[in-house]
This record gives structure tokens, C-alpha cells and sequence, in this order.
């Protein structure tokens, strides 16, 4: 089993309230979670207006594929124009 974790903080420009903030992070994560079928959640500065910072959790049995789908998750996301990765983590776990 192989688990591949993505950590990605995000700078949401122009955002003055958390309902605004609230409104991008949402959006980001219904849509990778409807189009790759992976765990995602806001997991940090919940709080702050202009930044989140969200997870992404993939399991499979090789570790080509998991690569591959954090790899295509994070371009997803990179392809929204609503917020600006700062940056990222991924870490690949064998178990």
C-alpha cells in the first residue's frame, strides 16, 4: 500500500472576508475531490483571509500511480486562476 500526501498553502488575492475565502477553498476542494476521487480539506489558517493551506490524500497500490495523481492534482489546482500556490509539500509513504 502506498499513500501519497500533498500539502499546498495558497495565497487567495483580493479576499477581504473569510465568506469570500471560504467561497475560492470550497470551490478547490469540490472540485478535486469530484474530478480525482481523493480525501481533500482546508487543514490549516482557517482563520486568516488570504491565505489556506490544504491536503490531499491518495492511496493506491503502486507507487507510479500515486505519483502521478498528486502530480495531476497539483497541476489541477494550479490551473485555477481564483489563488496562488506558495507552496508544497508531497510525501510519498510505503507501507
Amino acid at each position: 500500500m502506498v499513500l501519497g500526501v500533498l500539502k499546498l498553502e495558497l495565497r487567495i488575492s483580493g479576499s477581504r472576508s473569510l465568506k469570500a475565502k471560504r467561497s475560492v477553498v470550497k470551490k478547490v476542494i469540490e472540485r478535486t475531490r469530484s474530478r480525482f476521487n481523493v480525501a481533500v480539506a482546508e487543514v490549516d489558517k482557517q482563520d486568516v483571509y488570504s491565505r489556506a493551506v490544504i491536503g490531499c490524500a491518495v492511496v493506491g497500490s503502486d507507487q507510479r500511480y500515486v505519483n502521478g495523481a498528486v502530480d495531476k492534482i497539483l497541476d489541477f489546482i494550479e490551473g485555477f486562476a481564483v489563488a496562488e500556490i506558495l507552496s508544497e509539500t508531497v510525501e510519498i509513504i510505503s507501507f
